[in-house]
C-alpha cells in the first residue's frame, strides 16, 4: 500500500459543523486521540464561508477509528457533529448497496438516536436525519457497510413503532428508479380523482354515480369545516379496469349543468414528477424550434442598434426579437435576431451573410447554446491540430 492510500484510509468526514467552527478548534479536539496530519474545512470559493463539513486526516488508522467510536455526535459550538469514514468514491455512495430509507419519523428523532436504533444490525457507514430551516422533515437514510445488515434492519424495523410513530423502513431508491416506479404506477391505478361537481354532491351521491363501473372500496367528497362540499372528491375501486372505465366514461360528462373532470388520483410526488417531465419536454421543444430560427450576427458596425438591425432584416419575415449586445452603452459588435420560422431565418442568412451593413460585412450563423459552441470549437481545434 502506498503512503497516499494509507492516509486516505485514516481520513474522517465531519458533518453538521457549526459555521463558526475553525481548523484550530477541530485540530485541538481530534489531536486528543492521536496525531493529526491535516484538517480542511470546506468553504465557499467566493465568500470563504464554511459549507458545514470538513475532513480530518490522522497519521494512524487506529486513531481515526478511535475518534469515530468516541466522538461521533459530540457537541461543538452547540451543534452535534456527525462523523463517518471519508468516502470519495461516488459510485459506492450512489449504488444503493447497504442503503436504507426510513420515513414517518417522530420530529424528536435526531442523528444520534437514529444511529443508536440501527447500529444493532451492522456497521454503519453514515446516517442522517433530513432537516430544513423548520427542523426535521420526518425521514432519514442509514448506509450500512453491506447489504446483509441493511436487509436485516429492513426486516426487523419496518412497521415497528418508535416514539408513537409507525416506521417505514425500506431499500433506498435513487431518483431515476422512483420516477420509473411512479410512471409504472400510472398504468395500474385504482384511485380516481373527481372535481367540478355541485355543492349538493355528498358521499352517497358520488358512490351512486360511480358504482356502475365496478365495486368501490371507498368514496369521499372533500368538505370544509362547515361540512360544505369543496367540489372535489375521490373514488377508490377494487380493480384497475373499473377505475380506467370510470375515467373513460365520466371525464367531461355533464352532471347538473357542470362538466366533470375525472382522472387518475396522484400523490404530490407524482404530480411534481409529471410536471417536471412536461416542463423538460416543453423546454426541449422550445429549443428545437428556436435554435433553427435564431441568428447570431457578428462584425456589426458601431452605429448599428436594435432598430437598424430589425429594419435591415425585416424584409425576410416576421421578427420576434432583436438584440444588439452592449457594454456601458456601446455596441459589442454582435447581436441576435429571432425569426418566426426556420424558412425565414435560412433566407435571411443566405441573403445577408457577407452583405455590408453600415461599413462592415456581416458574419451570420445559426445561434448555438454554449455547450454546442464549445463542442464545435473543440472539433475545429482538433481538425486544425490534425
Amino acid at each position: 500500500m502506498n503512503v497516499a492510500a494509507k492516509y486516505r484510509q485514516a481520513s474522517l468526514y465531519v458533518g453538521d459543523l457549526h459555521a463558526d467552527a475553525t481548523e484550530d478548534l477541530l485540530f485541538k479536539k481530534f489531536s486528543a486521540v492521536g496525531p493529526v496530519l491535516s484538517i480542511r474545512i470546506c468553504r465557499d470559493l467566493i465568500t470563504r464561508r464554511s459549507l458545514g463539513y470538513a475532513y480530518v486526516n490522522f497519521l494512524q488508522l487506529a486513531d481515526a477509528q478511535k475518534a469515530l467510536d468516541t466522538m461521533n455526535f459530540d457537541i461543538i459550538k452547540g451543534k452535534a457533529i456527525r462523523l463517518m469514514w471519508s468516502q470519495r468514491d461516488a459510485c459506492l455512495r450512489n449504488s444503493g448497496i447497504g442503503n436504507v430509507f426510513i420515513k414517518n419519523l417522530d420530529k424528536s428523532i435526531d442523528d444520534k438516536t437514529l444511529h443508536e436504533h440501527f447500529s444493532a444490525f451492522g456497521k454503519i457507514l453514515s446516517s442522517k436525519v433530513m432537516s430544513d430551516v423548520q427542523g426535521p422533515r420526518g425521514y432519514a437514510f442509514v448506509h450500512f457497510q453491506n447489504q446483509v445488515a441493511a436487509d436485516r434492519a429492513i426486516e426487523e424495523m419496518n412497521g415497528t413503532w418508535l416514539k408513537d410513530c409507525r416506521l417505514f423502513v425500506g431499500r433506498f431508491k435513487n431518483r431515476h428508479d422512483r420516477e420509473a416506479e411512479l410512471r409504472n404506477r400510472a398504468h395500474e391505478f385504482t384511485n380516481v380523482y373527481v372535481k367540478n361537481f355541485g355543492d349538493d354532491m355528498d358521499d352517497e351521491s358520488l358512490k351512486e354515480v360511480f358504482s356502475q363501473y365496478g365495486n368501490t372500496l371507498s368514496v369521499k367528497v372533500m368538505t370544509d369545516t362547515s361540512g360544505k362540499s369543496k367540489g372535489f372528491g375521490f373514488v377508490s375501486f377494487d380493480s384497475h379496469e373499473a377505475a380506467k372505465k370510470a375515467v373513460e366514461k365520466m371525464n367531461g360528462k355533464d352532471i347538473n349543468g357542470q362538466l366533470l373532470f375525472v382522472g387518475r388520483a396522484q400523490r404530490k410526488a407524482e404530480r411534481q414528477a409529471e410536471l417536471k417531465q412536461m416542463f423538460e419536454q416543453l423546454k426541449q421543444e422550445r429549443f428545437r424550434k428556436c435554435h433553427r430560427v435564431k441568428l447570431y450576427i457578428k462584425n456589426l458596425d458601431d452605429t448599428i442598434d436594435d432598430a437598424k438591425l430589425r429594419k435591415a432584416f425585416s424584409p425576410f419575415g416576421s421578427i420576434s426579437r432583436v438584440k444588439v449586445m452592449q457594454e456601458e452603452g456601446r455596441s459589442k459588435g454582435f447581436g441576435l435576431i429571432c425569426f418566426s420560422s426556420p424558412k425565414e431565418a435560412a433566407k435571411a442568412m443566405a441573403e445577408m451573410n457577407g452583405r455590408i451593413l453600415g461599413s462592415k460585412p456581416l458574419n451570420i450563423a445559426l445561434a448555438q447554446r454554449p455547450l454546442q459552441r464549445e463542442t464545435f470549437c473543440t472539433r475545429q481545434g482538433l481538425r486544425q491540430d490534425g
